[in-house]
């Protein structure tokens, strides 16, 4: 959740995106349409008729920046904080059993991404993992998952709660929800002369381009992070992992921050909020699980990280 995930480590500046969700910005539509221009078959199948949460359409503002240009931006920008992690020996290597674990969840989850993004079928998907205590995680445009190890290990996850943080992180994706929040940036920042630019598609490569950076500082406002919540729910639970598994990944944040709430959780919607609506969610979800194959293989939960050796 883009410091979706994030308790700060100064030794380590990596994270995406901030989650805009205070006490005013409660205004979460909760009767939003069925979700379906994405899906390819609405022609055939009835909104009614479909299963799995309710969430609305895409915000029509994200069209204003073009979406190569923000998933360029976000590959651009991940590079550089894996680049930047490996300088660091902080990168996990590929037989790592965590970094193992995460990729065979994230196998199961990426096939269920198409349905709500037709453009993620041709995203160059990476997961990787960052050997830092911090709470952290994300899912950049264009598919670009990491984890810090500190989420794994603090919070005792089991698998379920794992696809629960990635199913959320990967909504985030689809939804475009970076997408739309540089549009509204840059909107706001520079005026009606910087949209009809958008609207001509005259220097918007650019324009989008030089706005990569933002990428480690955007703000999801309080309804991105409930679609985030519902989507990855669905996601997860297609997939073959347990949708209350929201619950308890709730209820372990709450005892962990004991009152002072690590970046990633001050922003986003509180804890009981959350869970209560994940409870009355639930039940749209419960048929999907229950049709869905399940995973063969589950992982042990993290053991304390072990940190490496610094040269020098």
């Amino acid at each position: 959740m883009p410091q979706d995930f994030d308790s700060r480590d100064s030794a380590l500046p990596f994270g995406f995106g901030h989650c805009s969700c205070h006490a005013d910005g409660g205004r979460v539509q909760r009767s939003r349409r069925l979700f379906t221009g994405l899906l390819g078959v609405s022609a055939l199948l009835p909104a009614w008729a479909r299963e799995g949460v309710e969430v609305g359409k895409t915000s029509p503002l994200a069209k204003l920046v073009p979406a190569e240009q923000v998933e360029a931006a976000g590959a651009q920008q991940y590079q550089q904080m894996i680049g930047q992690a490996n300088q660091q020996r902080a990168l996990a290597p590929a037989n790592h059993p965590q970094l193992q674990r995460l990729r065979a969840i994230a196998k199961r989850l990426i096939p269920e991404a198409q349905a709500w993004n037709p453009r993620a079928k041709d995203w160059r998907w990476e997961v990787n993992l960052i050997d830092s205590p911090q709470l952290n995680a994300f899912a950049m445009p264009g598919g670009k998952i990491a984890f810090y190890y500190g989420i794994l290990e603090k919070l005792k996850l089991n698998d379920d709660e794992v696809a629960a943080i990635m199913g959320h992180e990967i909504a985030h994706a689809l939804r475009e929800h970076a997408r739309e929040r540089m549009a509204k940036t840059q909107a706001t920042r520079v005026g009606a002369s910087v949209l009809s630019s958008l609207l001509g598609l005259g220097n918007v490569g650019d324009a989008v381009l030089g706005m990569g950076g933002q990428l480690l500082t955007l703000t999801f406002s309080r309804e991105d992070e409930s679609e985030a919540d519902l989507v990855g729910m669905e996601l997860a639970a297609r997939a073959g992992y347990d949708p209350t598994a929201g619950i308890t990944l709730w209820q372990k944040m709450g005892a962990t921050t004991k009152g002072a709430p690590p970046q990633w959780l001050s922003t986003h919607p509180a804890g009981p909020t959350r869970i209560r609506d994940i409870e009355a969610n639930l039940p749209k979800v419960k048929g999907l699980y229950e049709k869905a194959d399940k995973p063969t293989q589950r992982f042990d939960v993290a053991p304390p990280l072990q940190r490496r050796a610094t040269q020098g």
